[in-house]
């Protein structure tokens, strides 16, 4: 009896399986080798999931008398897991374009942010803004994350600093769940700078007693999905002690901690994440060797952010460092109004230029351990059976391509598949 099927890609000349043995995260030599079948196949049920991934003529054998909705032939192409973006902020009006002058003529990230630019300029505008106007910009550039090969990626909120625009954006990111095909993990982010007027510990309060009994309240209700907690640990923002007050009330919720440590001075926030069971520390510029044996030892990922150390002229994240010690290394974008980048090909570039990483360690970042970070390598990050059928088909015989070449990914990047559907099809060049 001939069974259904969504979807067939077959005769790739090669699928990037990334891990096959379940793995959670890969570290040290797992990402230097990643498992690669040549001339592979891989079939998705219409459960949208993984059915089988492997050899083309086995699987061409195996399943003759089925029947599949769609089949795409993928002779002298490639097939790769959908990547995963591990740290944006997509959510905002009020871009920063102006400020962009600014930082070239040499003002630090500071400077911009005491002057009432940086996050305060964004906050003021998303404020301002409705629901329906940020819904339609995040929509937009989740679009272009797409096209750009993401199919799962992480969302903030975090330029409201007070419980009415802060619920508003994650509000419009659930919103955004329920409409777009792109996979979204949602992430609280209160704790992204204090609020004008305000003191540190008054902001600490107004997180601590108004806005997570709220959200508390609307995930009990079902009326928001949360998954993650995050605080800007940094001088003259959220200092070790506020910070660890939220994340463990954010925890406490059943909320995974993924936070901002370690970005502009080392401040000892990768040994207090590694001590509260982080999930995922991001930026990390100057983390000290003991963060990062700590890091190590917990499985706490890092999210490395090479856009925001480009732009804004930092040092660079000690990715070395970090893949010697063993720490799970994951990528993101850290797309927001400060370092506009919807693209994780072109991070995982910035990555191997900048951070010395090799591509098969960047790739590895930005799938399975970037899913990890998310707490989701069980579902996403790797090609593996059971798992969610989101790949991308690349018009190119080796996968090093989406890696080597800079920019021009609508051309690189022939289907990008979710759950099994063609969500984007460069030879139409439109979005379904």
């Amino acid at each position: 009896m001939s069974k259904n099927y969504k979807l067939l890609v077959k005769n790739a000349k090669q699928v990037v399986v990334i891990c096959n043995n379940g793995e959670k995260y890969i570290t040290k030599h797992g990402m230097q080798k990643l498992c690669v079948f040549e001339n592979g196949s891989v079939v998705i049920g219409s459960d949208g999931l993984l059915k089988a991934v492997g050899p083309a003529d086995s699987i061409e054998a195996q399943y003759s008398e089925s029947v599949f909705d769609k089949v795409i032939d993928a002779t002298g192409m490639c097939v790769l897991p959908g990547l995963v973006d591990a740290h944006t902020h997509p959510v905002w009006a009020g871009d920063r374009v102006h400020e962009f002058a600014m930082k070239l003529a040499g003002a630090t990230y500071m400077d911009v942010h005491q002057a009432g630019g940086g996050i305060h300029f964004t906050v003021e505008h998303t404020r301002a803004a409705k629901s329906t106007e940020l819904l339609t910009s995040l929509s937009s550039r989740l679009v272009r994350m797409q096209r750009a090969g993401t199919t799962l990626v992480e969302c903030k909120s975090g330029y409201g600093l007070e419980l009415q625009t802060e619920l508003k954006m994650l509000e419009v990111i659930e919103e955004a769940r329920r409409t777009l095909p792109i996979n979204i993990s949602s992430t609280h982010c209160g704790a992204h700078a204090v609020p004008k007027g305000k003191t540190v510990a008054e902001a600490t309060k107004d997180i601590l007693d108004v806005q997570l009994p709220r959200l508390k309240q609307q995930i009990s209700a079902g009326a928001l999905s949360v998954d993650n907690i995050d605080v800007f640990c940094e001088q003259g923002v959220f200092d070790l002690s506020s910070t660890r007050a939220i994340l463990q009330a954010g925890k406490e919720m059943g909320l995974n901690i993924n936070f901002h440590g370690d970005e502009l001075h080392p401040m000892n926030a990768a040994q207090l994440g590694a001590e509260l069971g982080s999930l995922a520390i991001s930026h990390l510029e100057e983390v000290t060797d003991e963060g990062i044996a700590a890091m190590a030892k917990a499985k706490t990922a890092a999210v490395l952010l090479p856009t925001t150390a480009y732009i804004l002229r930092l040092p660079q994240p000690r990715a070395r460092d970090m893949l010697d010690a063993g720490v799970i290394v994951a990528l993101g974008s850290d797309f927001n109004p400060n370092a506009y980048c919807c693209s994780m090909p072109i991070v995982m570039h910035l990555a191997c230029v900048n951070m010395r990483m090799s591509m098969s360690e960047a790739l590895a970042a930005a799938t399975i351990n970037a899913a990890y970070a998310l707490g989701r390598s069980n579902t996403h990050g790797s090609l593996e059976v059971g798992k969610h059928g989101d790949l991308l088909v690349l018009n190119a015989a080796r996968w090093e391509h989406l890696i080597y070449q800079l920019g021009g990914h609508q051309e690189l990047i022939r289907y990008v598949i979710i759950k099994g559907s063609v969500v984007h099809d460069n030879d139409k060049t439109m979005d379904l």
